[in-house]
């Protein structure tokens, strides 16, 4: 039987601020692998956003667009997509602002325009291999788990207010990634604790961004990155060193699963 589960965001907690993975957190998911525990990955990235960091590190379960899309094994085990209706109505909504959207499923992401300034520069930050190509139809065509408007938060309100069945997480200045209403890392997580028979008080979850606050009030052991907002790290049982100062290592330590 496995002894704990433990779960990591990737931007910011397992990725530096540079998207690169120091080698201590390397060493350190690795030793946990060699005592016997379950490490997962819980993030808002796609899951073709992370397929190599998942073969580096040899973790086959994870939680991605915060929740509505999970695999555990490499075997689907949840998926809690986008009213199609909905989408295509908060996408009609938007361009009359020239907000445009991507639309992401497991495989791919699509734009409803070709190009946009405010697309160009908050997917650049993810410092990614691959960029949305302009497909508006693609969410007549797939199940949608995850869309991201682009917009400033100061025009985020009125997409709030008029789409309740949707959630709007913000994640850079320009972006804010679409959920469904009620979805969060926490529901993803309860399903992988479900199939592997975990109970909150043997799983662990590291992050370091707003949405991973239902997921670290959820678990029975947290952790915020020592560069999370105040917000997160209030919502965490624990607060370690910034991700730049081995803060994966010096968290694992400081919460005596690894010495």
């Amino acid at each position: 039987m496995k002894q704990q589960l433990i779960f990591f965001d990737i931007d910011g907690t397992l990725l530096d601020h540079d998207k690169q993975l120091p080698l201590s957190t390397k060493q350190a998911i690795r030793a946990l692998k060699e005592k016997g525990h379950e490490v997962a990955i819980a993030t808002g990235r796609a899951p073709f956003m992370f397929e190599e960091l998942r073969k580096e590190l040899e973790i086959d379960t994870y939680v991605s667009y915060n929740g509505q899309y999970v695999v555990a094994n490499n075997k689907v085990l949840y998926k809690n997509p986008l009213s199609t209706e909905t989408l295509a109505a908060l996408t009609r909504a938007a361009a009359t602002n020239d907000h445009p959207l991507v639309y992401m499923d497991h495989e791919d992401m699509k734009a409803t325009v070709e190009n946009h300034p405010y697309m160009e520069e908050s997917m650049s930050t993810l410092k990614i291999d691959r960029y949305p190509t302009h497909n508006p139809k693609y969410l007549e065509e797939r199940e949608i788990y995850q869309s991201l408007l682009f917009c400033k938060n100061e025009d985020e309100a009125q997409y709030a207010d008029a789409f309740e069945q949707f959630r709007f997480v913000r994640w850079h200045p320009l972006s804010t990634d679409v959920l469904p209403a009620g979805g969060s890392k926490a529901r993803g997580l309860q399903a992988v604790m479900d199939a592997f028979d975990f109970t909150a008080e043997r799983v662990y979850a590291f992050g370091d961004g707003l949405n991973d606050i239902e997921m670290l009030q959820f678990v029975g052991n947290s952790v915020a990155m020592g560069n999370a907002p105040d917000d997160v790290k209030k919502a965490a049982t624990h607060v370690t060193k910034d991700v730049q100062e081995n803060g994966i290592l010096h968290g694992l330590e400081m919460v005596g699963l690894l010495k």
